[in-house]
């Protein structure tokens, strides 16, 4: 009988936090740059992909995973909710850097059919949506990975501040190589390599999600001031925790607010 994808017992090779307290040891002053060639080029990481929102900020990222090594594969997970301008942006940039292992991932039809039939879970449970479209197939996608590679910066919000550039979750190894890099650093960056922008940027998306939980921001706001407007809520659950309701539907007596 086949195994469903959420039965798949994970069997990654465990790293320690003294493993990661090592490299950051190592790298500490170490440029982006340099410290990638050196991971990819020493096998240090063991098998690492890197996971992209093909936001506003990615193109830096990926631009660096590029020159390391440009065969080091790339996860998308596509909630099916995405702007179809991040969409774009997605093939605009693969092709344009050259990164030649690609791979999309969509939550599990399965679990949809289950827990969001109606498709309107984000606008009374955005954590349980995005555990359902997001974390879940993400966590799928990486089974098999020693490491992955985040966009994160410390400068985004509050919840991400003194982040390390290496850090360990759940027994794998997860690397931030912007992790110290201010806005600053990343338009310099954009400018220097003319790297083409995320079409919404320009419209005040500074920060682009799921397209029912994204707003435009306003200017003096916080760049993700526009992810989840209204709601008690600042992370995807991908790099943090998001608590789903119980199975279910709609709750009883809810009207859509649209």
């Amino acid at each position: 009988m086949a195994t469903r994808a959420l039965d798949i017992i994970d069997t990654a090779p465990r790293f320690t936090q003294a493993d990661a307290d090592a490299l950051n040891a190592r790298f500490a002053g170490v440029d982006s740059a340099a410290m990638l060639r050196a991971l990819f080029a020493e096998n240090a990481i063991g098998r690492v992909g890197v996971v992209s929102s093909f936001g506003t900020e990615s193109a830096v990222l990926l631009h660096l995973v590029a020159l390391a090594d440009p065969s080091i594969p790339v996860i998308f997970v596509d909630t099916l909710k995405m702007f179809q301008e991040t969409l774009d942006y997605r093939d605009t940039l693969i092709e344009r850097l050259g990164l030649t292992q690609s791979s999309t991932v969509t939550p599990d039809p399965v679990v949809l059919a289950a827990k969001d039939e109606s498709g309107l879970r984000w606008s009374y449970d955005p954590d349980g949506c995005c555990a359902i479209r997001k974390v879940e197939p993400l966590a799928r996608a990486k089974q098999g990975l020693d490491s992955w590679i985040s966009g994160r910066k410390a400068f985004q919000s509050v919840t991400r501040q003194n982040l390390p550039r290496f850090e360990v979750e759940d027994g794998r190894l997860k690397i931030n190589p912007l992790g110290d890099w201010t806005k600053d650093d990343l338009e310099a960056y954009f400018e220097r390599f003319d790297l083409p922008r995320h079409p919404l940027e320009a419209q005040g998306f500074l920060s682009v999600g799921c397209q029912p939980c994204t707003s435009p921001v306003t200017p003096g706001e916080d760049a993700r001031a526009g992810r989840w407007r209204g709601w008690d809520k600042t992370e995807c659950g991908i790099h943090g925790v998001a608590i789903p309701l119980p199975d279910g539907e709609l709750p009883p007596g809810y009207e859509p607010a649209f």
